[in-house]
């Protein structure tokens, strides 16, 4: 590839990556998606793509469809829960987030109501919403006709609203909530944490049986709290908390010393925190602490 068409590629890169990262729930095959895009690109005879930024969608689309197939079949057998991996935002990885609507496009909360979609149902969700497609553009970018477009975005759409939706827009309430939590987290105050959670909060760990995590997800204010109390009882001496941004909303890293531990993501309704999702999975663990610099 010569050296213009390699910068031509770079400035798609981050577009590119936001696209298969939304499409996968995963930033490392994201990243690997994004390379497959870039190797076909460098053996694609330039003369035939008159419009590379949709050709680049177009394949990006076509290997994301191709690998959530696979991804299902993995999934059924995963140990616990499952969530996605967690993503930095806040050095605009998965592009700008200007608005609650781009926000709550990438939470956890949403990636995980994704899951709900069929892979096309998904493309076609994603390209509208994220990325503004119209249902034409996106009919160029999958290679189905408009109408068809029209109606899988519809349907998607009716599957999505029928999910509960946990969240609140106002950045101000979320990044308190978030602090109070971290504040009473590290001082092992229970009873401020029980101020802080929902009566029908639940938290989800994902551990991917590679760490002790539970299995299924802990449902209510009181059995939430007994397993933290648990938690913190197992816990090394001195865990730090830093709070970042995860998937657009303020999350929190937890650590021992410099080695990253897990990262924990919310969905705040009413003004309390309705869902923890803790990710504690080494694997899905990788991308954060190479944005993060920890271990």
């Amino acid at each position: 590839m010569t050296t213009a068409s390699a910068d031509e590629f770079e400035a798609h890169r981050p577009r590119l990556f936001g696209l298969a990262y939304r499409m996968l729930g995963s930033a490392h095959e994201a990243e690997d998606v994004v390379q497959d895009a870039y190797l076909r690109f460098d053996g694609a005879d330039r003369a035939g793509i008159a419009h590379p930024a949709a050709w680049l969608a177009r394949t990006v689309v076509n290997l994301c469809l191709n690998r959530l197939t696979s991804a299902r079949a993995r999934r059924e057998t995963y140990v616990g829960a499952w969530l996605p991996e967690p993503v930095v935002t806040s050095d605009g990885t998965l592009g700008p987030l200007e608005s609650a609507e781009q926000r709550e496009a990438v939470s956890l909360a949403m990636l995980v109501l994704l899951e709900r979609l069929t892979p096309t149902e998904r493309a076609v969700y994603v390209l509208r919403e994220a990325f503004g497609h119209t249902h034409r553009e996106i009919a160029e970018v999958t290679g189905l006709s408009e109408a068809n477009c029209r109606q899988l975005h519809r349907r998607a759409e009716q599957r999505l609203a029928a999910a509960e939706r946990r969240f609140e827009a106002a950045p101000a309430r979320r990044e308190k909530l978030v602090d109070s939590f971290v504040t009473a987290a590290r001082d092992g105050d229970l009873r401020r944490l029980e101020q802080l959670l929902a009566e029908d909060v639940t938290w989800w760990s994902d551990g991917g049986g590679r760490v002790t995590a539970a299995l299924r997800p802990i449902l209510g204010r009181q059995k939430v709290l007994r397993f933290l109390a648990g938690v913190s009882r197992g816990l090394p001496a001195g865990v730090g908390y830093d709070v970042a941004e995860l998937n657009g909303a303020p999350g929190v890293l937890v650590r021992d010393g410099d080695a990253l531990m897990m990262t924990l993501g919310f969905d705040i309704l009413d003004g309390e925190i309705a869902g923890v999702h803790a990710v504690m999975n080494p694997d899905k663990l990788v991308f954060v602490r190479r944005q993060t610099g920890r271990a």
